[in-house]
């Protein structure tokens, strides 16, 4: 459907009831127009009206449809004229929008999906504007897919292997509704996790919209940042572009990215009045026409066991918030010669509930055991505290409340349920303790991530601080809200450090990431099951209610490195309580000794790490260890002997 090129013509295909419609020619440069053409009686089949009209300039020459006296933008077209300028309102001739025509010539070198496993990946989501549009960016084409593109030497520095775009798709900026029009979300009245998750499959982003009085000002239009709305779904976002050609960069992008070994999933929000066929039509294009990865799939109506079988899209990643139980139990044919999952959960319960668990909350310990090891073997589980919607990790621990006062809503939108806490301090502080506190409760959030069995995702600034100043819907802002602040990696270089480390230590030992749910069970014969929980006592964790502490440890012989090397014995002590914790680490076979390797709290480390060599470390409150189990050479071993035996 829509407009394609054939040698030296075009072929037109349009759906109407409309007896008298027909195709409207456009000067490209002026938008003046030059043609209307009927589409012929006898060129039609039901309700699709088609032709091939020849002698077209496609260099200078823009189109549209028209039914009667009303002109109609082609929503399947590969690109439009125009709305280069982020923001601005154009109104075209009679309200429709021309679409341009461009080269389906593109040289794409060779290039193939990275095609990463789950367990091999760490996940991105960003919005392609705001990550770079701020000036701290220092990239040359800001806010575009090649500012983005420009940031992939960072991006690969940090561990990040795949990246999850907000919508690209060309939508419309300003929406004409007035305040009282606009839809809000309010979930102060929802207690059960079941809830959350229904609504946001539902209408959790359905085009909500307020006024943004600083850049709109006049008319009642406001300002769609997000992009949570029908859209041309066949067209790259032309504000999106540096140049104006924006099909052609947004390739380049997805070229570039897989140069480097990282992958693109692009979030598509269909609303309801969006066929089943259309669907997995838009994602057909979308993996032909411009390589990408996999979909984030958005909207009320998703036929998504459909897709699941789809064999186009067969070696495509798709994220949805459940897939049915039949797509969950087939691998998809080998990937690279080995089977590898496509489909992922992307659930909020995980959110929440590890969030309830982060600010000490009773009676989650059932919730956070199940999540730490929640990886099924036919279904990805993509696991967040944070996203774009809800608070960044910085305001998670700073802010009690909602702050949406600039949405023009009178901070109505928005969820009420955060599960945040502030560190006993509404918004920016001054007071070191605070401070300090806050930095430790982004720490132990980032390791309750990085050290869950399922795939990591972060959003964009998480990993420096970035803060949108206590807003959990800035679904309507285009400012320095929602512009990331590269200046941030200065002042909080060292939780970007600290994601850095946790990266790396999670790609380094597949015991921490394996490709399917642990079974608590010694089913390797080895001594030790597969994972286990303790507590004050090796093998005893505490599930009461008011329990706030758990100890996890990973048997490496049950995962190998390389071919010839097993991994490391883990065990990460959570203690989410403000009270110090004694926990006792589990006795390891004979010359391996339990040794510190990551921490929260800066000042207990030394103290844990000399513990650790009694088996027994004391937590201080609200503070998170990780230990590896080492080898001991030979030699130190008989040292530690000859030690002993003189004390004696």
């Amino acid at each position: 459907m829509g407009a394609k090129i054939e040698d030296k013509s075009v072929s037109f295909s349009y759906v109407s009831k409309e007896t008298d419609c027909g195709i409207v020619l456009f000067d490209k440069n002026t938008l003046k127009e030059k043609q209307k053409i009927p589409f012929p009686p006898e060129y039609t089949v039901g309700d699709v009206h088609f032709m091939r009209v020849s002698g077209i300039s496609m260099e200078n020459t823009a189109y549209c449809f028209f039914e009667r006296d009303r002109y109609v933008t082609d929503i399947r077209a590969r690109a439009f004229c125009g709305s280069r300028i982020y923001g601005k309102e154009e109104i075209w001739e009679k309200a429709a929008r021309p679409a341009k025509f461009i080269s389906q010539d593109y040289d794409w070198e060779e290039d193939e999906s990275p095609h990463i496993p789950y367990e091999e990946s760490f996940c991105y989501c960003l919005h392609v504007r705001g990550f770079t549009r701020h000036a701290s960016s220092k990239v040359k084409a800001k806010g575009t897919f090649k500012g983005l593109t420009e940031k992939i030497p960072y991006l690969k520095e940090l561990g990040v292997t795949t990246l999850e775009l907000q919508p690209v798709y060309e939508f419309a900026e300003l929406e004409r509704r007035t305040a009282l029009e606009s839809p809000y979300l309010s979930m102060s009245s929802i207690t059960s996790m079941e809830s959350i998750t229904s609504m946001e499959s539902i209408t959790a982003m359905e085009s909500l919209s307020s006024i943004d009085k600083e850049r709109v000002p006049e008319g009642g239009k406001k300002l769609n940042y997000w992009g949570y709305t029908k859209g041309c779904y066949y067209s790259p976002k032309n504000s999106y572009a540096y140049t104006e050609d924006a099909a052609a960069e947004c390739k380049d992008m997805v070229k570039a990215l897989h140069r480097n070994g990282l992958e693109v999933v692009l979030q598509f929000y269909f609303t309801d009045e969006i066929s089943e066929s259309e669907i997995a039509e838009i994602l057909h294009y979308w993996v032909m026409e411009y390589h990408v990865d996999g979909f984030h799939l958005k909207g009320g109506h998703i036929p998504a066991g459909a897709l699941a079988e789809d064999p186009a899209l067969a070696k495509t990643k798709l994220w949805y918030y459940g897939f049915p139980d039949r797509a969950q139990e087939s691998f998809p044919s080998g990937l690279n010669g080995k089977e590898k999952r496509r489909l992922a959960e992307y659930r909020d319960a995980y959110r929440y509930d590890m969030r309830r668990f982060l600010k000490g909350d009773e009676g989650m310990l059932p919730a956070v055991m199940y999540h730490l090891r929640h990886n099924p073997a036919g279904c990805g589980q993509i696991n967040y505290l944070t996203n774009y919607d809800g608070f960044t990790l910085m305001d998670l621990v700073s802010y009690d409340r909602k702050h949406n006062e600039s949405n023009g809503e009178d901070n109505r939108d928005g969820t009420d349920y955060n599960a945040s806490w502030n560190c006993g301090q509404e918004g920016k502080s001054r007071r070191k303790a605070v401070l300090a506190l806050r930095k430790r409760q982004i720490k132990n959030a980032l390791l309750l991530l990085f050290f869950s069995q399922g795939t990591p995702l972060i959003f964009m600034g998480d990993e420096f601080g970035n803060s949108q100043g206590g807003n959990n819907n800035p679904y309507c802002q285009d400012n320095e809200i929602t512009w990331l602040n590269w200046k941030n990696i200065e002042s909080n270089s060292e939780i970007l450090a600290f994601v850095k480390e946790l990266a790396a230590v999670r790609k380094a030992h597949p015991v921490l990431r394996q490709d399917r749910e642990v079974r608590l069970m010694d089913y390797g014969a080895c001594g030790y099951p597969d994972a286990s929980y303790h507590g004050m006592a090796p093998w005893k964790p505490d599930t009461t209610g008011y329990s706030r502490q758990i100890g996890v440890m990973y048997c490496g012989k049950y995962v190998r490195k390389d071919t010839r090397q097993h991994d490391d014995f883990f065990y990460i002590a959570y203690n989410l309580h403000w009270e110090p914790y004694e926990f006792a680490l589990p006795k390891l076979p004979k010359g391996v000794q339990w040794e510190l390797c990551i921490a929260s709290a800066a000042a207990q480390e030394k103290k844990a790490a000399e513990e650790a060599e009694q088996q027994r470390v004391v937590l201080s409150g609200r503070s998170i260890c990780v230990f590896i189990g080492k080898e001991q050479p030979i030699v130190r071993q008989n040292e530690r002997k000859h030690e002993n035996s003189e004390s004696f």
